[in-house]
């Protein structure tokens, strides 16, 4: 039986249509099954981090409570004593400094790990101290913010993402300035940063080409579930521009 032109042509676009529907198919699937890795990825980087800040806060706290009490009452003790000859009076006044010492490190790395003022004040005075804190001669930091309220962990997060934007500008960028400006536009909170440092070539399709701290601030805005935004090339400086979401159940304006 002969097959006639017609009825060849029929059975082509079937296959065709079958084949294209198949190739569909496994399109959806991939795209599917990307989302959810992608999704898996984003969830096991949120539990790392607040696994993360959890041990942060808990040594902070074990830090000031009891290694900070407990060498403030040696300090105390030792003040205490009389030394009777000139020789024991220089040596009880060199263990009080090297505890003064002692503490005031203990005291920076409680706060490195979490800022109490972040906890007791917030995320715009916890920044102001951070920028005091840097006490930079080299670089001039300009903040300007508004009130603003955020969740505790969601504060925790964004205040971390820009200790690491400061820390960077210092440590790589070679500015003499940083500006870096809150706002809130369209229920969003808007946090745009600029340095006049050297820049860099920066690739967004590889992250881990950029170093490590490019990648915990992008972490950590995904945690936001927020929009990272990088400009930057050698000599034009780096801006960043961070995009986060507000609503009424997590993040609202005062």
């Amino acid at each position: 039986m002969l097959i006639t032109q017609e009825k060849l042509i029929q059975v082509m676009i079937i296959a065709a249509i079958l084949l294209l529907s198949l190739i569909g198919y496994f399109i959806t699937i991939f795209i599917k099954q990307h989302r959810n890795i992608s999704k898996w990825q984003e969830a096991r980087i949120a539990a790392e981090i607040e696994i993360l800040e959890q041990e942060r806060a808990r040594i902070a706290l074990d830090l000031h409570d009891d290694i900070g009490v407990s060498l403030s009452a040696i300090k105390m003790k030792v003040a205490f004593l009389e030394p009777i000859i000139e020789a024991e009076q220089l040596q009880k006044k060199k263990a009080i400094h090297e505890m003064d010492e002692t503490i005031q490190h203990f005291r920076e790395i409680a706060y490195n790990l979490l800022p109490n003022t972040l906890v007791r004040k917030g995320f715009n005075a916890a920044v102001v101290e951070f920028i005091d804190k840097m006490d930079s001669q080299a670089i001039q930091i300009n903040f300007n913010t508004l009130n603003f309220k955020l969740s505790s962990k969601d504060e925790i997060n964004l205040f971390r993402v820009i200790q690491e934007i400061i820390h960077n500008t210092i440590k790589h960028s070679s500015a003499t300035i940083l500006d870096i400006d809150i706002k809130i536009e369209s229920n969003e909170l808007v946090i745009n940063t600029k340095d006049n440092g050297i820049g860099f070539e920066y690739d967004d399709t590889n992250m881990h080409l950029n170093g490590i701290g490019l990648l915990s601030i992008q972490s950590r805005i995904a945690i936001l579930n927020g929009k990272l935004t990088v400009i930057t090339s050698i000599g034009k400086g780096v801006a960043f521009i961070i995009e986060i979401p507000l609503n009424n159940e997590n993040n609202s304006k005062k």
